[in-house]
């Protein structure tokens, strides 16, 4: 991502975030002929502690000088997230490209160990995915309970894709907005944490080219290394399902991300699974 993007990021994460927060959060009087949604600039910057002129540049997008302790300073007027903060100073600050970002990205090896855990987790879809959200491994209750990604060609097994392209998914999830958000959420932190890849500013590009409603929904989304969220999907063949997403990043080389979906307790979820997977 080139300087000019990072800034329109930054631009539209600050916008964002200043419009959620309502006034009496931050301790400071609503008053009368607000026009604008959450805080205006001047609060933010009253609270940061910085200019109004200043921060009006940052949130613009401009290329001005700012420091870490100052990032910070906004960071908590606008009361980021430990995720959101890492994302905030990774768009904003100048920083030497990573070797995952210079090199290309090789296939990812999935340890015995990792195999080993798809392997005993029957009841518990799970997928294994890369910084860039392809699927690199999967188990077969994912593949019973979201799609048979083994007949999808490998260059098109990216999870952010399939989620708009394919029918079964979005039929799958009750909410599927809310299914998606934590998808985004978590792909959010990976683009601010690798900013200087450009395949992530490409990819952002083309979903919004492609599919309309992604431009709403990547502006919608929060920043969460590792979302934990309850979702109900309606299985065409199993019926009603509820599963409790838990994210873990694997320690390493690979960057890789294993996305578990257990049953949620005191549901039939676990036992409408098991008796399925006993009959493939």
């Amino acid at each position: 991502m080139d300087r000019e993007a990072r800034l329109q990021a930054l631009s539209l994460f600050l916008k964002s975030k200043r419009a959620k927060l309502l006034p009496d959060e931050v301790g400071l009087i609503p008053g009368s002929r607000r026009r604008t949604p959450g805080l205006r600039r001047e609060e933010v910057a009253q609270l940061a502690g910085v200019s109004t002129t200043w921060y009006t540049w940052l949130e613009q997008g401009r290329d001005i000088r700012m420091s870490a302790s100052v990032l910070d300073c906004v960071a908590t007027a606008l009361r980021l997230t430990l995720d959101e903060r890492n994302y905030l100073h990774a768009l904003a600050m100048d920083s030497a490209p990573s070797a995952n970002a210079r090199e290309e990205t090789l296939p990812p090896v999935i340890s015995p160990s990792l195999t080993k855990i798809l392997t005993e987790l029957k009841a518990c879809p799970t997928l294994i995915t890369d910084r860039r959200y392809d699927i690199v491994a999967w188990n077969e209750a994912a593949s019973y309970v979201f799609l048979d990604f083994e007949t999808i060609p490998v260059d098109q097994r990216n999870m952010i894709r399939l989620l708009f392209t394919r029918k079964e998914l979005q039929r799958l999830a009750v909410n599927w907005e809310q299914f998606v958000s934590g998808f985004l959420a978590s792909f959010r932190a990976s683009y601010g944490q690798y900013v200087e890849d450009d395949w992530y500013e490409d990819f952002l590009q083309e979903m919004k080219g492609v599919h309309p409603e992604f431009e709403r929904l990547w502006q919608m989304s929060e920043v969460k290394s590792a979302p934990e969220v309850l979702i109900e999907f309606r299985h065409a063949k199993a019926g009603k399902m509820l599963f409790q997403l838990t994210s873990l990043v694997v320690q390493g080389s690979s960057d890789l991300r294993v996305s578990i979906y257990t049953p949620a307790p005191d549901t039939t979820t676990e036992s409408k699974l098991r008796k399925r997977m006993e009959r493939l």
